[in-house]
Protein backbone atom coordinates (compact mmCIF):
# COMPACT_ATOMS: atom_id res chain seq x y z
CA UNK A 1 0.00 0.00 0.00
CA UNK A 2 2.68 2.70 0.87
CA UNK A 3 4.81 2.02 -2.31
CA UNK A 4 1.79 2.41 -4.19
CA UNK A 5 1.29 5.90 -2.89
CA UNK A 6 4.98 6.72 -2.85
CA UNK A 7 4.76 5.52 -6.79
CA UNK A 8 1.22 7.84 -7.43
CA UNK A 9 2.74 11.80 -5.19
CA UNK A 10 5.17 12.47 -8.32
CA UNK A 11 3.07 11.59 -11.33
CA UNK A 12 0.48 13.91 -9.61
CA UNK A 13 2.47 16.89 -9.16
CA UNK A 14 3.85 16.78 -12.96
CA UNK A 15 0.21 17.04 -13.93
CA UNK A 16 -1.00 19.85 -11.67
CA UNK A 17 2.37 21.49 -12.80
CA UNK A 18 1.64 21.40 -16.35
CA UNK A 19 -1.93 22.24 -16.05
CA UNK A 20 -0.47 25.51 -14.32
CA UNK A 21 1.77 26.27 -17.49
CA UNK A 22 -1.42 25.84 -20.07
CA UNK A 23 -3.30 27.74 -18.04
CA UNK A 24 -1.07 30.85 -17.85
CA UNK A 25 -0.16 30.46 -21.74
CA UNK A 26 -3.91 31.03 -22.35
CA UNK A 27 -4.44 33.98 -20.30
CA UNK A 28 -1.50 35.61 -22.09
CA UNK A 29 -3.21 34.94 -25.11
CA UNK A 30 -6.22 36.29 -24.60
CA UNK A 31 -5.24 39.47 -22.84
CA UNK A 32 -3.08 41.54 -24.82
CA UNK A 33 -3.88 45.29 -23.73
CA UNK A 34 -2.66 44.53 -20.46
CA UNK A 35 -5.65 45.43 -18.67
CA UNK A 36 -6.91 42.09 -18.06
CA UNK A 37 -10.04 43.13 -19.87
CA UNK A 38 -11.10 40.43 -22.48
CA UNK A 39 -11.91 42.73 -25.98
CA UNK A 40 -12.87 40.29 -28.46
CA UNK A 41 -16.36 41.22 -29.34
CA UNK A 42 -15.86 44.81 -29.50
CA UNK A 43 -16.88 46.97 -32.59
CA UNK A 44 -13.74 47.69 -34.69
CA UNK A 45 -13.29 51.60 -34.76
CA UNK A 46 -15.86 52.43 -32.06
CA UNK A 47 -13.63 54.77 -29.32
CA UNK A 48 -13.83 54.15 -26.13
CA UNK A 49 -14.30 56.44 -22.89
CA UNK A 50 -11.87 56.38 -19.84
CA UNK A 51 -13.80 54.23 -17.81
CA UNK A 52 -14.32 51.34 -20.64
CA UNK A 53 -17.95 52.33 -21.22
CA UNK A 54 -18.25 52.26 -25.24
CA UNK A 55 -19.59 55.71 -26.47
CA UNK A 56 -22.17 55.28 -29.87
CA UNK A 57 -21.06 57.40 -32.62
CA UNK A 58 -22.65 60.08 -33.87
CA UNK A 59 -25.70 59.80 -36.50
CA UNK A 60 -25.51 60.85 -40.10
CA UNK A 61 -26.34 64.51 -41.00
CA UNK A 62 -29.16 64.21 -44.01
CA UNK A 63 -28.38 64.89 -47.12
CA UNK A 64 -29.49 67.94 -49.01
CA UNK A 65 -32.64 67.96 -50.20
CA UNK A 66 -33.88 65.08 -48.32
CA UNK A 67 -36.50 64.95 -45.40
CA UNK A 68 -36.28 63.52 -42.31
CA UNK A 69 -38.96 61.31 -40.83
CA UNK A 70 -41.09 62.84 -38.76
CA UNK A 71 -43.53 60.43 -38.45
CA UNK A 72 -46.00 62.75 -40.62
CA UNK A 73 -46.10 62.39 -44.55
CA UNK A 74 -43.87 64.61 -46.34
CA UNK A 75 -45.38 64.82 -49.48
CA UNK A 76 -48.75 66.15 -47.70
CA UNK A 77 -49.21 69.86 -47.68
CA UNK A 78 -49.06 71.83 -44.90
CA UNK A 79 -52.46 73.02 -43.16
CA UNK A 80 -51.56 76.31 -42.72
CA UNK A 81 -49.32 77.73 -45.04
CA UNK A 82 -45.43 76.60 -44.47
CA UNK A 83 -44.30 75.96 -40.60
CA UNK A 84 -47.68 75.69 -39.66
CA UNK A 85 -48.36 79.31 -39.89
CA UNK A 86 -51.35 81.00 -41.52
CA UNK A 87 -50.43 81.65 -45.33
CA UNK A 88 -53.03 84.33 -45.49
CA UNK A 89 -55.04 82.22 -48.00
CA UNK A 90 -59.18 82.67 -47.59
CA UNK A 91 -61.67 80.13 -48.69
CA UNK A 92 -63.40 81.18 -52.71
CA UNK A 93 -66.23 83.49 -52.54
CA UNK A 94 -65.05 84.79 -48.69
CA UNK A 95 -65.23 88.36 -48.26
CA UNK A 96 -62.19 90.54 -47.46
CA UNK A 97 -64.29 93.43 -46.53
CA UNK A 98 -66.19 94.45 -43.17
CA UNK A 99 -69.86 95.67 -42.95
CA UNK A 100 -70.99 95.00 -46.09
CA UNK A 101 -74.68 96.07 -46.20
CA UNK A 102 -76.39 92.80 -46.83
CA UNK A 103 -79.29 93.73 -49.04
CA UNK A 104 -80.78 95.86 -46.21
CA UNK A 105 -79.05 99.11 -46.67
CA UNK A 106 -79.95 100.38 -42.88
CA UNK A 107 -83.80 100.23 -43.41
CA UNK A 108 -86.08 100.10 -40.93
CA UNK A 109 -87.30 96.48 -42.28
CA UNK A 110 -89.35 98.03 -45.28
CA UNK A 111 -87.02 98.15 -48.07
CA UNK A 112 -86.09 101.61 -48.62
CA UNK A 113 -82.86 102.57 -47.82
CA UNK A 114 -82.38 104.36 -44.33
CA UNK A 115 -85.08 104.58 -41.10
CA UNK A 116 -88.51 105.63 -42.42
CA UNK A 117 -89.94 109.40 -42.38
CA UNK A 118 -92.61 111.73 -42.56
CA UNK A 119 -94.35 112.54 -46.06
CA UNK A 120 -94.10 115.76 -46.77
CA UNK A 121 -93.53 118.43 -49.78
CA UNK A 122 -89.96 117.78 -50.13
CA UNK A 123 -90.22 113.84 -50.52
CA UNK A 124 -93.06 113.69 -52.18
CA UNK A 125 -95.37 114.90 -55.31
CA UNK A 126 -98.99 116.06 -55.51
CA UNK A 127 -101.34 116.21 -58.01
CA UNK A 128 -105.19 117.15 -57.72
CA UNK A 129 -107.60 116.11 -60.32
CA UNK A 130 -111.27 116.77 -60.27
CA UNK A 131 -113.84 113.71 -60.78
CA UNK A 132 -116.54 113.01 -63.05
CA UNK A 133 -118.00 110.64 -60.32
CA UNK A 134 -118.70 111.14 -57.55
CA UNK A 135 -119.53 114.57 -58.83
CA UNK A 136 -117.96 117.75 -57.51
CA UNK A 137 -115.32 115.54 -56.51
CA UNK A 138 -111.63 115.79 -56.22
CA UNK A 139 -109.01 113.29 -55.89
CA UNK A 140 -105.27 114.20 -54.27
CA UNK A 141 -102.79 112.02 -55.22
CA UNK A 142 -99.29 112.10 -53.39
CA UNK A 143 -96.03 110.01 -54.40
CA UNK A 144 -93.17 109.11 -52.65
CA UNK A 145 -90.33 110.68 -54.59
CA UNK A 146 -87.77 110.02 -52.04
CA UNK A 147 -85.24 107.08 -51.35
CA UNK A 148 -87.05 106.28 -48.02
CA UNK A 149 -90.17 104.66 -46.85
CA UNK A 150 -92.65 107.52 -45.83
CA UNK A 151 -95.96 107.50 -43.36
CA UNK A 152 -98.54 109.55 -44.65
CA UNK A 153 -100.58 110.95 -41.52
CA UNK A 154 -103.78 112.11 -41.02
CA UNK A 155 -105.45 113.83 -43.45
CA UNK A 156 -104.62 116.54 -45.75
CA UNK A 157 -105.02 120.04 -44.78
CA UNK A 158 -106.43 121.76 -47.76
CA UNK A 159 -106.37 125.64 -48.25
CA UNK A 160 -108.33 126.92 -51.54
CA UNK A 161 -107.65 130.08 -52.87
CA UNK A 162 -107.32 132.60 -49.89
CA UNK A 163 -109.17 130.27 -47.63
CA UNK A 164 -108.23 131.12 -43.55
CA UNK A 165 -109.38 128.19 -42.25
CA UNK A 166 -109.14 124.38 -43.71
CA UNK A 167 -112.03 122.13 -44.22
CA UNK A 168 -112.95 119.36 -41.77
CA UNK A 169 -112.47 115.52 -42.16
CA UNK A 170 -114.74 113.27 -42.89
CA UNK A 171 -114.31 110.88 -39.88
CA UNK A 172 -115.49 107.69 -40.88
CA UNK A 173 -113.54 107.68 -43.45
CA UNK A 174 -110.50 107.11 -40.94
CA UNK A 175 -108.59 103.69 -42.33
CA UNK A 176 -107.15 100.70 -39.46
CA UNK A 177 -103.25 101.97 -40.03
CA UNK A 178 -101.04 104.49 -40.86
CA UNK A 179 -100.74 104.49 -44.85
CA UNK A 180 -97.07 103.67 -45.80
CA UNK A 181 -95.63 104.82 -48.53
CA UNK A 182 -92.10 102.85 -50.44
CA UNK A 183 -90.15 104.75 -52.52
CA UNK A 184 -92.70 105.20 -55.81
CA UNK A 185 -95.55 104.43 -53.82
CA UNK A 186 -98.60 106.82 -53.92
CA UNK A 187 -101.36 107.37 -51.29
CA UNK A 188 -104.55 109.38 -52.20
CA UNK A 189 -107.33 111.46 -50.79
CA UNK A 190 -110.55 112.99 -51.70
CA UNK A 191 -112.00 116.26 -51.72
CA UNK A 192 -115.79 117.00 -51.56
CA UNK A 193 -115.50 120.92 -53.50
CA UNK A 194 -119.50 121.55 -53.25
CA UNK A 195 -123.27 119.83 -52.28
CA UNK A 196 -124.52 117.84 -54.99
CA UNK A 197 -127.52 119.08 -55.04
CA UNK A 198 -126.44 122.66 -54.74
CA UNK A 199 -127.69 123.24 -50.61
CA UNK A 200 -124.43 124.44 -50.25
CA UNK A 201 -123.88 128.35 -49.23
CA UNK A 202 -120.83 130.55 -50.14
CA UNK A 203 -120.05 129.11 -53.49
CA UNK A 204 -117.30 130.62 -55.46
CA UNK A 205 -114.35 129.37 -58.10
CA UNK A 206 -110.56 129.25 -56.96
CA UNK A 207 -107.43 128.40 -59.12
CA UNK A 208 -105.23 127.74 -56.58
CA UNK A 209 -104.37 124.93 -53.65
CA UNK A 210 -101.76 124.73 -50.91
CA UNK A 211 -101.64 121.21 -49.06
CA UNK A 212 -100.32 120.75 -45.66
CA UNK A 213 -99.45 117.38 -43.98
CA UNK A 214 -99.47 116.32 -40.61
CA UNK A 215 -97.12 114.89 -38.43
CA UNK A 216 -97.58 111.86 -36.03
CA UNK A 217 -99.09 113.79 -33.53
CA UNK A 218 -101.78 114.51 -35.48
CA UNK A 219 -101.16 118.72 -34.57
CA UNK A 220 -100.74 121.16 -37.20
CA UNK A 221 -98.28 120.63 -40.20
CA UNK A 222 -94.73 119.72 -40.35
CA UNK A 223 -92.23 120.14 -43.53
CA UNK A 224 -92.84 121.47 -46.85
CA UNK A 225 -95.93 122.02 -47.71
CA UNK A 226 -97.08 120.92 -51.60
CA UNK A 227 -99.19 123.43 -54.29
CA UNK A 228 -100.44 121.25 -56.96
CA UNK A 229 -101.76 122.79 -59.78
CA UNK A 230 -105.47 123.36 -60.74
CA UNK A 231 -107.59 123.14 -64.06
CA UNK A 232 -106.98 126.69 -65.74
CA UNK A 233 -111.32 127.69 -65.05
CA UNK A 234 -110.10 126.51 -61.65
CA UNK A 235 -113.01 124.51 -59.52
CA UNK A 236 -116.30 125.16 -57.48
CA UNK A 237 -116.36 125.56 -53.97
CA UNK A 238 -119.19 125.61 -51.74
CA UNK A 239 -119.36 125.93 -47.21
CA UNK A 240 -120.08 121.90 -47.50
CA UNK A 241 -116.43 121.49 -48.50
CA UNK A 242 -114.52 118.69 -46.82
CA UNK A 243 -111.71 115.93 -47.13
CA UNK A 244 -111.25 112.16 -46.56
CA UNK A 245 -108.62 110.74 -43.87
CA UNK A 246 -105.46 110.12 -46.27
CA UNK A 247 -106.16 106.11 -48.10
CA UNK A 248 -103.90 103.59 -49.38
CA UNK A 249 -105.44 102.80 -52.14
CA UNK A 250 -107.93 105.00 -54.48
CA UNK A 251 -110.66 103.18 -54.14
CA UNK A 252 -110.84 103.63 -50.75
CA UNK A 253 -110.46 107.34 -51.39
CA UNK A 254 -113.28 108.00 -54.42
CA UNK A 255 -115.58 105.96 -51.98
CA UNK A 256 -116.92 108.77 -49.82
Amino acid sequence: MSSFRTARTPRARLVGAAATVVLAALSLTACNDGTGVESEGRATGTPSTANGTATAPPQDEPAAGTTQDSGTDASAPAANGPAGKDSGSKAPGASGGSGGSGGSGGSGGTGASGEPVTCEGSVTRTTAAPLTRPVNHMLLTVTNTGSRTCFLYGYPAVRFGEAQAVPPVIEDSQPQAVVTLEPGQSGYASVSLAAADGSGTNGHTVKSLTVHFQGRSGNGSVGTAAQPSLPAQGVYVDDSLKVTYWQQSMDDAVSW
